[in-house]
């Protein structure tokens, strides 16, 4: 019995690689709003830190917010990576945020759940997009949420709050310390 659930779990191991290589080419649209897909980043939660509080001078503040609420037992908490027309801007973990400045037009932004290796493959696609339209001087509020559907499935959804609930999720959030992994 033990030998067969050993065999079992090379196998599995060994098929994960073959998973990741059957992934479907990346579409332009996600090329446009995420980074490159190699880029991978080490998060750790600020306690100390304040956000930026206003937009400088000519430019828009944007906010993003990871919420993640995980049903029972849940131990490991999703690196979220926030892309900005085509480039990584940072990153959260757990419930976090970050802030980054834009000019004023419009742009493209992406939420994209990143992974371990070993994850499964349902994990790599987890890509959330959405536009803004930013005006000098103006701040903006995103929240991307980690949902459980059941049975081991997730979701990764981001979108726009208005400036009150997004002041609270702010607050009630730590501020991201984010690098990327060499």
């Amino acid at each position: 019995m033990v030998a067969h659930m050993k065999t079992l779990v090379v196998a599995i191991l060994l098929s994960l690689p073959a998973l990741a290589a059957d992934r479907t080419p990346v579409p332009a649209v996600v090329k446009a709003a995420c980074g490159a897909d190699d880029v991978e980043f080490s998060v750790k939660l600020n306690k100390d830190g304040q956000p930026a509080s206003r937009p400088e001078a000519g430019k828009a503040l944007v906010y993003v917010v990871e919420q993640y609420d995980a049903p029972g037992l849940q131990l490991a908490k999703p690196t979220v990576r926030v892309g900005l027309d085509g480039s990584w801007v940072g990153a959260n973990r757990g419930t976090s945020h970050l802030s980054f400045s834009v000019e004023p037009g419009v742009h493209h932004l992406c939420a994209d759940w990143q992974s371990a290796q070993l994850a499964p493959w349902f994990l790599h696609s987890q890509v959330a997009l959405t536009n803004l339209t930013a005006e000098a001087g103006q701040t903006l509020y995103y929240r991307a949420r980690a949902v459980y559907q059941g049975s081991g499935s997730w979701t990764l959804n981001l979108e726009a709050v208005n400036s009150d609930e997004g002041r609270l999720l702010v607050t009630t959030s730590r501020l991201s310390a984010y690098r990327p992994k060499k």
